[in-house]
């Protein structure tokens, strides 16, 4: 069978992506990164259930690095994360090249599991902004992957989700029987979803679109 590395956060659009390789006849090996960010425990939780739901493999990887880089409100807990609305340009939630790191782990673990391809639930039209989100970047790391690894192994980074917008990403999960329920999204609590973080705001906004019910717990609804 052949066999896909899945970056799986633990959020919605990772578990998207993951479950669109599953529809895709692809034997699911998850990765999961714990690196310091606020909601940790909470979406590492998360990446379990779906990862046990679609049956995959498991990685769990930690990266204790991150918090000493800083330079992000998802790492940097003397960076207060926004929630007074999106705001044009990149927000203090960008954790600086944090996209690259996980790809290139990825790759790691995808040329030692004889893996063809790398899903990530990257959104290029619809996202808060990250320049690591971005599909020229995406394409060059396959480069780098491709130049950087052994002649027998290829990798393509499959971005199924890039240019969807998010009532689009919560109508195929929909379609694809995804338990949007089990994924976790807010970047600053773990028993309740704040509701006014940017990705609180994007996901809610997404459901709102798509006329479907949100089931995960907020203390606040603003989309």
């Amino acid at each position: 069978m052949k066999r896909a590395v899945c970056i799986l956060s633990g959020g919605m659009d990772s578990a998207v992506a993951a479950f669109i390789a599953k529809r895709e006849g692809y034997d699911i090996i998850a990765v999961h990164f714990n690196y310091g960010q606020r909601t940790e425990t909470r979406e590492l939780r998360a990446f379990r259930d779906i990862a046990n739901v679609l049956g995959a493999q498991i990685y769990e990887i930690d990266l204790p690095f991150f918090p000493q880089i800083g330079a992000s409100a998802l790492i940097d807990s003397s960076i207060e994360v926004p929630t007074d609305g999106i705001k044009p340009g990149i927000p203090v939630t960008y954790v600086p090249f944090r996209n690259g790191i996980f790809l290139s782990i990825a790759a790691a673990i995808g040329e030692k599991e004889g893996a063809e391809a790398i899903f990530i639930g990257v959104v290029e039209e619809d996202s808060s902004g990250y320049p690591d989100c971005r599909e020229d970047f995406i394409k060059k790391m396959e480069a780098a992957i491709e130049a950087g690894t052994k002649p027998t192994t290829h990798l393509q980074i499959r971005t199924p989700l890039i240019h969807l917008k998010k009532e689009d990403i919560v109508r195929v999960g929909h379609e694809l029987g995804v338990p949007l329920e089990l994924t976790w999204s807010c970047y600053k609590e773990e028993e309740e979803a704040c509701g006014v973080c940017d990705s609180c705001r994007l996901r809610l906004k997404g459901f709102e679109k798509a006329q479907l019910e949100d089931k995960i717990p907020y203390r606040l609804k603003r989309s």
